[in-house]
């Protein structure tokens, strides 16, 4: 049976894919960090789409996948019998950031407050649908479930607000896809009323794939 539980020294992975927020390579994390991924942890990361790696050279180049930044959020496993201290404070850290320093401010997850694009490059539509429902799967338990578009927006930090809006609308059109308003109005939040996607005039605020 595949054991899918997290390491501690997989877990150190995916916070340090965080902060560089960035492709970043074996030899680079070895140098900076001291952290060596591993053949068994890469297919591990890889087969569960927390991290995406690609061959350069004699060595593999890592990011954090769809998925690995929506498990940042939550808990992680740190708890290494041999540096159980550097466990305790990195768990420490980590849910000070998640609990405490990202309610006060003005992001909503750790996708967005670790985020390092400041200049938008152009994206073809084709490639903005199939990183939506990459994301979509990261965020929702099976297909056909409903996600909010205000879920979905912060994993997009990197594309305008026009591009999102116009893949989403080509999206839209698919056969397995279904964007929908909110049925019961009164539940929206002022994060679900500022995603909202205008399409003919009406506002939708949830996204379902494989319907």
């Amino acid at each position: 049976m595949t054991n899918d539980a997290m390491t501690p020294s997989e877990s150190a992975i995916l916070i340090v894919l965080m902060a560089e927020a960035c492709e970043v390579t074996n030899t680079d994390l070895k140098e900076r960090y001291g952290l060596d991924v591993r053949k068994d942890s890469r297919d591990k990361l890889n087969r569960l789409r927390l991290v995406a790696s690609r061959q350069t050279g004699r060595t593999y180049a890592h990011q954090l996948d769809d998925k690995g930044w929506a498990r940042v959020q939550d808990d992680l496993n740190f708890d290494n019998p041999k540096a159980r201290a550097l466990g305790a404070a990195l768990s420490a850290l980590h849910a000070h950031l998640r609990d405490r320093v990202l309610p006060r401010t003005a992001f909503d997850n750790l996708t967005e407050m670790f985020s390092r694009t400041d200049i938008t490059p152009q994206r073809r539509p084709a490639h903005v649908e199939a990183r939506i429902r990459h994301a979509y799967d990261a965020l929702t338990p099976e297909p056909g479930a409903w996600v909010a578009l205000a879920r979905l927006r912060p994993f997009f930090s990197d594309i305008t607000r026009h591009d999102l809006d116009e893949a989403l609308r080509q999206l839209a059109r698919a056969d397995d896809v279904n964007i929908a308003p909110e049925s019961n109005q009164k539940t929206l939040t002022s994060a679900d009323i500022a995603a909202a996607l205008s399409i003919a005039g009406h506002d939708k605020h949830l996204l379902a794939i494989g319907v």
